[in-house]
């Protein structure tokens, strides 16, 4: 069965390869202070780090999940005040996740299927973390990285952070216009779940480690001043998903030996045949009518004559298994995911079945 299924999705095609080669290596039974898996931590940063052009000043740090991110990020980066853009369900419950710490969460809220004009944009003057979602995974909405640019450009003073958790390693995001970005592994990469990766810099180090003065609390033995300390040893704070950092490190080496310039090309390439396949269907019709904010790695469309769950059963009798849509669009829309692992050929044979 080919998984189009925006997360948990297809399974990257090298992994089964490199599950084995763990295994026999002893990989999950090994000390995670030992040094074979310091190794395996560089080797897996290193790879994070040319893939996805992150700077050598910037920390790699891992997690149980980008969901635990949220948390993190607003325990260590916010005293007070966050503003987060809200366009969906995922970055709506980012939001909630500062409401339940007690920050002041501000919001700024569009309909479902839109994305954010930065000269609506009304952002108070305390904020301290601009919490943006880049592709939101529920509507299939992208944020343009020229906008990711110029809040940076009109907020200097604020830290930003970025969720990538259903686009990276696609967008070419400079990093060194933001602050913090942070996906998890079970939907580009292509793994089993159970890992999350964040990206951050030393003014997040330090935002942190004044909270921490002020005598507020930043979390306990995954605070960044605690995950700082010990990465930069090449080690984490407890335990980790050491199979999940060592398939991803694998699975990112594939893709560096691939060439992330492949990698965007065929995305584009199967974004513009499912969209063009979407707007010539009588069945389907596209949910993100402005053509500036659709996703290349989550096409959302609206099923028109149907109930999704008629062609996502018919779909699966030619072995391809695609989204339903998320929360109230459940039974009224498709998603369907564009990850690196999904080759052109099944793109073109869904593509065929939805004509």
């Amino acid at each position: 069965m080919n998984f189009l299924t925006p997360g948990p999705s297809q399974l990257y095609f090298t992994v089964e390869h490199h599950l084995k080669h763990a295994l026999k290596e002893d990989v999950c039974a090994i000390s995670h202070r030992s040094k074979a898996f310091q190794q395996i931590i560089a080797h897996t940063i290193s790879q994070i780090r040319l893939l996805m052009n992150v700077p050598q000043d910037y920390y790699i740090v891992f997690t149980a999940s980008a969901t635990e991110i949220w948390e993190r990020i607003i325990q260590n980066l916010v005293a007070e005040n966050s503003f987060h853009l809200v366009n969906g369900s995922f970055s709506q419950k980012f939001h909630e996740t500062a409401v339940l710490l007690k920050k002041q969460a501000y919001k700024q809220e569009v309909a479902l299927g839109q994305g954010f004009e930065m000269a609506d944009l009304q952002i108070p003057a305390s904020t301290e973390l601009l919490c943006l979602t880049q592709n939101e995974t529920s509507t299939g909405v992208s944020m343009p990285l020229s906008d990711i640019y110029e809040l940076r450009k009109l907020h200097p003073d604020k830290l930003i952070t970025v969720d990538m958790v259903s686009s990276a390693p696609y967008p070419d995001l400079d990093f060194t216009q933001i602050d913090s970005a942070f996906f998890s592994v079970q939907k580009c990469f292509g793994l089993p779940a159970g890992l999350g990766v964040w990206i951050l810099n030393e003014k997040c180090l330090e935002k942190s480690m004044a909270i921490e003065k002020s005598g507020k609390s930043t979390g306990t033995y995954h605070k960044i001043s605690t995950l700082v300390k010990n990465i930069k040893n090449n080690e984490t704070p407890e335990t980790p998903n050491m199979l999940g950092i060592y398939l991803l490190g694998k699975v990112c080496e594939d893709m560096n030996k691939r060439g992330i310039k492949t990698i965007r090309n065929e995305t584009n390439y199967k974004s513009v045949l499912m969209y063009h396949t979407i707007q010539q269907s009588e069945n389907f019709k596209v949910f993100v009518e402005n053509e500036k904010f659709r996703s290349k790695t989550v096409i959302v469309a609206d099923v028109v004559k149907e109930k999704a769950s008629f062609f996502i059963n018919k779909f699966k009798e030619h072995n391809i298994t695609v989204g339903s849509g998320y929360g109230a669009g459940k039974e009224t829309q498709i998603r369907i995911a564009n990850f690196p692992t999904h080759s052109k050929e099944t793109f073109e044979l869904l593509a065929d079945l939805m004509k």
